[in-house]
């Protein structure tokens, strides 16, 4: 059961970053979605997810990786 809620855990922000990514290609090809009134703020936003939820997947890996003893030495605390 704690295996399903981490998995959900890392899948929440995986959707998020795959959301940013959606926003922002969709400001290059000029398609503006509902909730923004300007395609740069499309954009910013979309970086934003995108950024926050690579992040948090690439942070939860090097924690998990730290504790396993399998990163190189500057990576360790």
């Amino acid at each position: 059961m704690i295996r399903i809620f981490a998995l959900i855990i890392l899948l929440i922000p995986g959707f998020l970053a795959a959301y940013g990514i959606k926003l922002m290609r969709d400001m290059v090809f000029g398609i503006l979605q509902s909730p923004f009134p300007y395609l740069w703020l499309q954009f910013l936003v979309g970086m934003l997810l995108f950024l926050l939820g690579l992040g948090f997947v690439a942070g939860f890996i090097l924690y998990r990786d730290r504790k396993r003893n399998k990163v190189q030495n500057r990576f360790k605390k």
